[in-house]
């Protein structure tokens, strides 16, 4: 009797459809959430941008923490964070769709924190680049602590396309909040740590010859039989004799003049 194995049971039909809307579903969702922030910023001219920001140590400025990365400085910001929202979106909430939904308060309140701890006073923080820089982290940090095909490869695809966020998190170019990024980042981070098993792991392919080993426990005794010994295993027949006064013998060279 032949019993499926794991791999066979994810390469079904079923598993391939659940596959194919677990990805359609995080990539809605992304692209929802960057409509929602394209409405946002087409109605900041109509309110105070400022008073929803963070504004470093002071108290009213902690509002900013829930509401700025709502809030983009101009459309190229906007853009620039919309493009990395979908795709990291997309392959964070694809890969692990648990540990994403509870990593995203995570990183949303680091990234303030970070911007509101750090910032210089009397600054203003704004932007979803904090959110980028948390999906950035957790997607490649979980494909070292993972380390499984699927994980492996999300990590390098996100590092391949902005493993210059590795960067950003520290002070480079000016007007840009570096405190956020390294917020959301070290949110990132402490999702990955939490929720590392939180979404199971793909099924491992299993190859012809194990099955032929558990069928054949003898299999595993012949096949050592026709192996080879072990460099120590095998006997020494014969040993070079070496006389006793021979041991430590210093040879006598000529003198040079």
């Amino acid at each position: 009797m032949h019993l499926p194995t794991d791999a066979e049971i994810a390469d079904t039909p079923d598993q391939r459809q659940a596959d194919k809307r677990r990805w359609l579903r995080a990539f809605n969702l992304s692209l929802g959430f960057v409509g929602l922030l394209l409405g946002v910023f087409l109605a900041q001219p109509h309110f105070d941008v400022s008073r929803w920001t963070v504004n470093p140590g002071e108290l009213s400025g902690l509002l900013g923490v829930l509401t700025a990365p709502l809030l983009h400085g101009s459309f190229e910001h906007f853009a620039a964070n919309a493009v990395a929202l979908l795709m990291l979106g997309t392959l964070a909430g694809g890969m692990y769709p648990k540990a994403t939904l509870r990593a995203l308060p995570l990183i949303w309140l680091g990234s303030g924190l970070g911007a509101w701890l750090l910032g210089d006073a009397g600054s203003h923080h704004l932007g979803a680049s904090g959110l980028t820089h948390g999906l950035m982290f957790m997607v490649f940090l979980l494909g070292l602590l993972r380390r499984d095909r699927p994980a492996v490869a999300a990590s390098m695809a996100a590092f391949l396309f902005y493993g210059g966020m590795l960067l950003t998190v520290l002070p480079r170019e000016p007007g840009v909040s570096w405190q956020a990024h390294l917020g959301g980042a070290l949110g990132g981070v402490l999702a990955a740590w939490l929720f590392r098993r939180l979404d199971p792991q793909p099924p491992r392919k299993r190859y012809s010859w194990e099955d032929e080993d558990e069928l054949d426990p003898v299999a595993e005794s012949d096949r050592r039989e026709f192996e080879p010994e072990g460099p120590r295993d095998v006997p020494v027949i014969w040993q070079r004799p070496t006389p006793a006064d021979e041991r430590g013998k210093v040879l006598p060279f000529p003198r040079r003049d």
